[in-house]
């Protein structure tokens, strides 16, 4: 017991920036007291650990160094936040009780990091759902943020001041990520340019991020592996910035460039993915075929804007084929070591048409009122409503 608090000790005091002094004189003991605590000579006495659990926010257990129930109660914790999909809802019915499942357990765990990053993560999205991010174009086309109207965001504004935290004291560098990435988003929303740059500018270029080192760690089938990934992963990255590079300026849309554009970033996939099978990353295809969709019946050019939502559907079918709960590989030559993670849950096509344009600005409400007035969108919701069987890796459909 004498070792395992030592250790602890000196890691809490450590982690937490503070010196044998600070602790010292919030204890009330001598810095020579905490020296030999830390060296294992000798143990606080036992009236001092609550103090001392407090005092770095921590349970009596954890100071002992017991871990292994903390953890599993808060995997729990996690996991029941987790089992809200709220990534993938629109609505805002969870946001409450998600909030009150993790305050309860930062009750019980006060300062836990774990849990601290997921509430300010949650934060965050129960902001965007509760108040909305809300943009205009201005004069020149440029999309800007209403800064007056997001800064009455409560939430927000507890994820920020979380995020600050987390990102100066912990010494985990995947939450650090999380929370910079958060903190970069919405001191963006909130119109504060210079944190959210000096925010951004504390991660690691491009050529030094992990997927580029991991490709550069191994040989062999391992190194192919994960120069499938690094490519699959920057075409992602790259097609969802290209999309975002286009809706930034409203004027992008007074000429076909951004049909080139997207049918470029597909391209991408069909060059890694030569044979037809996508694996997961039909979902990134589903959205900008619905998005071209979109984009094509605004210039006029009606029968390849139901084409695109054709396709839309037919890799929407391809994903849900592959929802057995069985990992599935890749086997185009470039990608064929890549494996994609098993999922059992997925309807994609059925929400095809809500999910359409997929990304909303600029405004669609006028090509909206057009395209579902065609009695084809009506034949193509029959089509992503109806049960059909699919082969993932085939452009046919088969009924």
């Amino acid at each position: 017991m004498q070792l395992k608090l030592s250790e602890q000790l000196k890691l809490l005091r450590r982690k937490n920036g503070r010196t044998q002094e600070d602790l010292a004189a919030a204890l009330d003991v001598t810095p020579q007291a905490v020296s030999r605590w830390e060296r294992g000579f000798c143990c606080p006495d036992m009236a001092l650990i609550p103090a001392i659990a407090n005092y770095f926010g921590v349970s009596i257990d954890e100071l002992f160094g017991y871990k292994n129930d903390r953890d599993k109660k808060i995997d729990a914790i996690i996991e029941r936040v987790a089992n809200f999909h709220i990534d993938s809802r629109g609505d805002d019915e969870w946001v409450d009780e998600c909030l009150g499942i993790i305050r309860s357990g930062l009750a019980e765990f006060p300062q836990n990091e774990r849990l601290l990053i997921l509430l300010a993560e949650t934060l965050s999205s129960a902001g965007w759902r509760r108040h909305h991010e809300w943009l205009y174009y201005d004069e020149e086309g440029c999309i800007r943020h209403d800064y007056d109207r997001h800064r009455k965001n409560i939430y927000w504004s507890e994820a920020v001041e979380i995020c600050e935290n987390l990102a100066s004291t912990t010494v985990d560098n995947t939450i650090a990520t999380r929370a910079i990435k958060t903190l970069v988003l919405l001191y963006r929303n909130l119109g504060e340019y210079e944190h959210a740059v000096d925010c951004a500018k504390r991660m690691p270029e491009l050529k030094n991020c992990r997927e580029v080192l991991l490709a550069a760690a191994v040989d062999g089938k391992d190194e192919s592996r994960y120069i499938g990934e690094l490519l699959l992963g920057l075409a992602h990255k790259f097609a969802e910035q290209l999309v975002y590079g286009l809706v930034a300026n409203a004027r992008h849309y007074e000429s076909d460039m951004p049909i080139e554009k997207l049918k470029f970033a597909i391209s991408m996939f069909h060059t890694l993915c030569d044979d037809g099978n996508f694996g997961q990353y039909n979902g990134i295809l589903i959205e900008l075929h619905l998005y071209l969709s979109r984009v094509q019946w605004e210039r006029g050019c009606r029968d390849d804007a139901f084409a695109s939502l054709d396709e839309a559907l037919r890799h929407a079918r391809a994903l849900d084929a592959l929802a057995d709960g069985e990992p599935h590989a890749l086997t185009a030559p470039l990608v064929k070591f890549v494996v994609c993670p098993p999922f059992t849950e997925s309807n994609a096509a059925r929400s095809l048409p809500d999910d359409w344009p997929w990304w909303t600005n600029p405004d669609y409400a006028e090509v909206e009122a057009q395209i579902k007035s065609d009695p084809r969108w009506d034949a193509w919701v029959d089509r992503c409503r109806a049960v059909r069987g699919f082969a993932p890796n085939s452009a046919k459909e088969t009924s």
